[in-house]
């Protein structure tokens, strides 16, 4: 469908009649002969000297050719364009963040993946999390890998390949060796700053209590709360296990229930494909509905004829020029 942009722009039609009708002509003073007794010679024609112009004689084609590129330049103002049919979209108003631990815990070889192969625990929680990673079809994820300290691998994007590609290139150990779980907290609600998502959801995955933060959990967690994140929690360590290896899991409970999260316990990659699960299912993603119509501008079609029309007519009043000229000069 054909729709202007502008039509306001066509009140400006009239704009050359009313500077014809309000505006004094334009008047050119040109070198004229003097004549001696002239007022002599005047009474002898019988004349009488007056103030005189001379009008140039206007012909219709000029007049016709000026409309038409006056009407074609205010319809290219106008911005003509074409309208395609609505198309609508739904996406996801939802940026999420991985958060995984890469402290020294993580190259233990305990991890059950679910084809029964023994794996240590960081390549068994990559192998779950790519596949949770390829579902987020409309989310913006971001991933956030901690031991000592934390860091953004990969910042919020929708290209889901790359930031599994970036997974798959940690190892152990890059990020220190402790865990510090308060600490990657408030990165990743440093990191939710700039998102205007309406939902903004935190997946912590750890094998190990806190021993590295300067923040403590649970303080992280509140003001996760205060802005509006919510964390969910993955314990994949032993409990049973002491010191740096132990999974603290009254604290990540805690953290969890502090901003409106769940909690929950891994053991192998079967229960933990099952978490994966539970959470698309508790926190689903919102989705938006964006609609729009597709523009295709069109002005550059009057503008390109107004002027192929104002050159036909210049090359068409020069050859006309040229033509009364030889033939008046054949006359002579």
């Amino acid at each position: 469908m054909l729709e202007f942009a502008w039509p306001w722009m066509f009140l400006l039609l009239p704009l050359p009649v009313l500077v014809w009708w309000l505006l004094p002509p334009y008047r050119a003073q040109q070198a004229s002969i003097q004549v001696p007794f002239f007022e002599r010679l005047a009474a002898a024609t019988g004349q009488t000297p007056q103030r005189g112009a001379v009008v140039l004689e206007r012909r219709a084609v000029q007049m016709i050719a000026a409309i038409a590129i006056w009407i074609l330049l205010v319809a290219a103002l106008a911005k003509p364009q074409w309208v395609g049919d609505p198309v609508t979209r739904e996406v996801s108003a939802r940026d999420l963040i991985l958060a995984i631990d890469i402290s020294g815990s993580m190259e233990q070889r305990d991890f059950k993946a679910p084809d029964g192969a023994t794996l240590t625990r960081l390549d068994g929680v990559r192998r779950v999390i790519k596949d949770f990673i390829a579902r987020r079809k409309g989310d913006r994820i971001a991933l956030i890998l901690f031991g000592t300290r934390a860091y953004v691998q990969v910042p919020f994007t929708q290209d889901l390949q790359t930031a599994q590609q970036l997974l798959d290139q940690t190892a152990v150990g890059m990020a220190g060796q402790q865990t510090a779980i308060g600490d990657t907290i408030g990165l990743a609600i440093k990191t939710f700053v700039t998102s205007t998502a309406k939902q903004k959801l935190l997946v912590l995955l750890t094998d190990g209590n806190d021993t590295a933060s300067r923040v403590p959990p649970e303080h992280a967690a509140d003001i996760a709360r205060q802005n509006d994140v919510t964390v969910y929690t993955i314990g994949v360590g032993d409990p049973a296990a002491s010191g740096e290896n132990r999974v603290d899991l009254s604290v990540l409970q805690s953290v969890a229930s502090t901003t409106g999260g769940h909690s929950f316990r891994a053991e192998d990659g079967m229960q933990l494909q099952a978490i994966y699960a539970d959470i698309d299912r508790l926190a689903p993603a919102k989705l938006q509905t964006l609609s729009w119509r597709p523009k295709l501008p069109l002005f550059q079609w009057p503008l390109g004829a107004a002027v192929v029309l104002g050159l036909l007519l210049w090359i068409a009043l020069l050859l006309g020029s040229e033509w009364r000229r030889v033939k008046a000069v054949s006359h002579a």
